[in-house]
């Protein structure tokens, strides 16, 4: 009876009907959801197949000419959230399209972003006048605020995946944008710029700047990439994510930009990752092969082209199909959580180190 009749209470309804007239919010009331005791996310575990969505980016390349400054992108929205665009709480992800003989013209924007070229070559990305000669297996980023273009001089289309900040950068407020209007454009810059000045590993010009947050080598090429992943999978491997690579600064060893960081990882025959989780949210590119992903109890199957969104804090493992490999490529929030000392990751100490997995995605 006293709890009903407290519920009730006159003055503490004028006293919570103040507070909420007076823009205060009681911590006692809302403490659970404001400081819950472990990361909630509202991103869910989702997966986007190639084979659904190929059909509607050949489409795209119908309906939509380029003009402007803008692209034809197709983003993958997490069926978690309402009012928002994008993968994961802070990482927006998407397919880009470009006919043969387009040019999608610079603009600048404070986000920043990758690419991974899925399918076609010949396609470039102009960096502050540094164009990058873009392949399959390829993987380019541009700095926050620096001019950009696209374009395709090859004789097929070019598809690729996009990865930004946007999310985060719009949580914080700091979102421009800018076409190129008026401006002049930045002078060319000679052929494999970037490339030939810190593509070398370990050898780095003798006279360079001192090194800054953000990679100066914007293009890592599929041909050494993947030569290095078949170099590490003789030696070593993860028991979590088996023989994984960070795209890195080489004047620093950090991430290539400070808000993503950007793996690619061969998941060998044979091989099942054990489960871990982490603070930090991915969003994956099955760039080869065949396998599948067990997500929070969820069995994701995957095959080269699909995307798969994983938020943070739930339990995930990798495998490749029977008798195959797989390759996949990411992109992570680590550095933004690392810099702000947020970032927290557990193993699965159960059993095997693997998850049961009684349902599967789209069954």
């Amino acid at each position: 009876m006293a709890e009903d009749s407290a519920a009730t209470d006159p003055e503490e309804e004028r006293f919570y009907g103040d507070l909420e007239r007076g823009h205060l919010a009681p911590l006692w009331k809302i403490l659970g959801q404001l400081a819950p005791r472990t990361p909630s996310p509202r991103a869910r575990a989702h997966l986007w197949r190639w084979k659904d969505v190929l059909p509607l980016i050949e489409e795209s390349g119908s309906r939509f000419a380029l003009s402007g400054g803008e692209r034809r992108v197709l983003g993958v929205i997490n069926p978690g959230f309402e009012n928002k665009w994008a993968a994961t709480e802070t990482l927006w992800a998407a397919y880009q399209y470009i006919l043969p003989g387009e040019n999608a013209p610079a603009h600048r924007h404070s986000a920043a972003a990758i690419r991974f070229i899925i399918e076609g070559e010949g396609a470039y990305t102009t960096v502050e006048g540094d164009r990058c000669i873009l392949d399959r297996g390829d993987f380019v980023f541009t700095p926050p605020w620096t001019w950009h273009d696209h374009g395709n001089d090859s004789e097929r289309p070019v598809i690729w995946m996009d990865g930004l900040d946007i999310p985060l950068v719009a949580e914080m407020d700091a979102s421009f944008f800018e076409p190129i209007g008026d401006h002049p454009a930045p002078a060319p810059k000679p052929k494999e710029d970037s490339e030939s000045r810190y593509g070398s590993g370990a050898l780095l010009p003798a006279w360079r700047e001192p090194a800054g947050a953000v990679s100066p080598l914007l293009l890592y090429k599929w041909a050494q990439t993947e030569e290095a992943l078949r170099r590490l999978a003789r030696v070593d491997a993860s028991p979590f994510d088996d023989v994984a690579m960070e795209y890195v600064n080489p004047t620093t060893g950090g991430p290539v930009l400070p808000t993503m960081a950007c793996w690619i990882q061969l998941i060998r025959p044979g091989v099942r990752t054990r489960a871990h989780r982490h603070t930090s949210s991915a969003v994956y590119l099955a760039a080869e092969g065949r396998g599948e992903s067990v997500i929070g109890g969820v069995r994701f199957a995957w095959e080269r082209g699909d995307m798969f969104a994983v938020p943070s804090w739930l339990w995930h493992e990798h495998a490749a199909a029977e008798g195959e490999e797989g390759i996949l490529f990411s992109i992570h929030d680590t550095p933004v959580m690392k810099s702000l000392g947020l970032y927290i990751e557990e193993a699965l100490g159960e059993g095997n180190g693997h998850q049961e997995a009684p349902s599967v995605f789209g069954g």
